[in-house]
């Protein structure tokens, strides 16, 4: 594992810190033999080009356009051509980073202790008698099979999020399984759906962890958008975000979870904001991407396919033509702007103190000042994408207790059933705190049921 100076996302909270994060160390995909290939891609968002593997200080060095990324990138193209003797097996990078490494480096732990693995398998029932978990029932490429089970099951199969009849029951705005980040078709609720059905009781169901997202038309798939996520966009400089009235809601410098969370709030309070917009100026789309769309230098207004201007992304010569395409009263988004502006060049944000703790500014441009968060939004031409209230997954399951154990709604223990990852209620509740907030209370989870279980076994 490697450390990261990752900045607590709630920086104003006790205890609020810089560097505690942990990444998997980059692991090599041949290692996996022929599992490399069954071995989930990570979406186009997350590689350089939809080819290249990204690791976090890859991406942020091409993201920001720091000092010397020409040579980051540089080396990543040389080092993915020059390895022949792979491309000729596959044009996908054998590099595993970030989350591939860790599910990389998961699967070789199971491959040196004989651990199976069954793909394509989802769990439909909990087999229960005398109060406890024997068995389960499951569809394994599309054919039902029962599992008995001797010591305990362990569900682990993410949340409901792609589940569109769940989330209309269960989170507090209407949103749309598309805007998800998460793998389509995948999280639609097993387990928590087949805990509820034997009496397991659930808490935070009406919570996500929200990450700001946008619609995109595939490349290669016709009629198909694409999910793509706007994790750090809202945050450069020279822009800023307003609703469907155009007026801010948000410090733009917070953390996703967190303008997700404004989104919801605003939208709560004016019914304009689910989806927002991001503006920005020619500084911007010069200097940063916008989702997948590369930095001007790189992906110049004329490579941006046609059909996607005034579609998917709007393009003026002033606020006011800008704010008709978006169909926002002119006044009120060049007032905003103007307002901006001013507190860019004074460097305090009167309105949400945007840059003014120490989460927005680890994410600051150091060229820009007086505040490195903000830049005057004075540019010609003018900018404007839509921004969906997306997630990472829901964080709202099954009710655990200290040992990940899932309690019925009368307060027993279900013998033999645990549960751990976003299929259980988050430790952290309605909160995000940092980098890791899913992995983290998972893996934790997942290592003190293993010992339980092994307890059990010793007996």
């Amino acid at each position: 594992m490697q450390f990261c100076r990752a900045t607590s996302y709630i920086a104003e909270a006790p205890g609020a810190t810089t560097g505690r994060s942990l990444f998997p160390t980059e692991m090599d995909g041949a290692e996996l033999d022929d599992d490399f290939y069954t071995l989930r891609e990570s979406p186009d968002g997350y590689k350089l080009f939809g080819r290249y593997a990204l690791n976090l200080a890859q991406s942020f060095a091409l993201s920001s356009r720091k000092f010397g990324w020409q040579w980051v990138a540089a080396k990543m193209l040389a080092r993915y051509w020059l390895d022949v003797s792979w491309r000729r097996k596959t044009k996908h990078d054998r590099r595993l980073t970030m989350g591939r490494a860790l599910t990389g480096g998961l699967r070789k732990a199971m491959r040196a202790r004989n651990i199976p693995l069954i793909l394509n398998c989802g769990l439909t029932e909990l087999n229960v008698e005398n109060g406890k978990v024997v068995g389960l029932e499951a569809t394994i490429h599309g054919k039902s099979k029962t599992l008995i089970v001797r010591k305990g099951v362990i569900l682990a199969t993410g949340g409901f999020e792609q589940n569109q009849k769940l989330r209309d029951m269960f989170l507090p705005v209407s949103t749309k399984n598309i805007w998800s980040l998460t793998p389509k078709s995948m999280n639609v609720g097993d387990s928590l759906l087949a805990g509820m059905e034997i009496g397991a009781d659930t808490e935070s169901l009406d919570a996500n962890w929200w990450a700001p997202s946008m619609q995109l038309p595939s490349r290669t798939v016709p009629n198909l958008d694409v999910t793509e996520p706007m994790f750090f966009d809202h945050r450069h400089p020279f822009s800023l975000c307003v609703n469907r009235i155009g007026k801010r809601f948000v410090n733009e410098s917070c953390s996703y979870d967190e303008f997700g969370q404004a989104m919801i709030a605003d939208h709560q309070k004016t019914g304009a904001n689910i989806p927002c917009w991001l503006v920005f100026d020619a500084k911007y789309r010069k200097k940063y991407p916008c989702g997948p769309i590369l930095p001007g230098i790189v992906m110049p207004d004329q490579k941006i396919p046609i059909d996607w201007w005034d579609s998917y992304i709007s393009k003026a010569d002033t606020i006011v033509a800008l704010a008709e395409k978006m169909q926002v009263d002119p006044a009120v988004l060049s007032d905003t702007v103007k307002r901006m502006n001013r507190y860019a060049t004074n460097g305090e944000d009167e309105e949400f103190g945007r840059g003014q703790n120490r989460f927005d500014l680890f994410f600051g441009q150091q060229d820009v000042g007086p505040n490195p968060c903000m830049g005057p939004i004075d540019q010609a031409p003018y900018y404007a994408v839509k921004i969906d209230l997306g997630d990472l997954g829901t964080k709202g399951g099954l009710k655990t207790d200290a040992r990940a154990r899932v309690i019925a709604k009368d307060g027993r223990v279900i013998d033999n059933l645990y549960a751990v990852g976003n299929c259980a209620g988050s430790p952290f509740g309605n909160c995000y705190p940092g980098a890791g907030g899913t992995l983290g209370p998972a893996t934790v989870f997942a290592y003190i049921t293993a010992n339980d279980v092994a307890g059990h076994t010793r007996q």
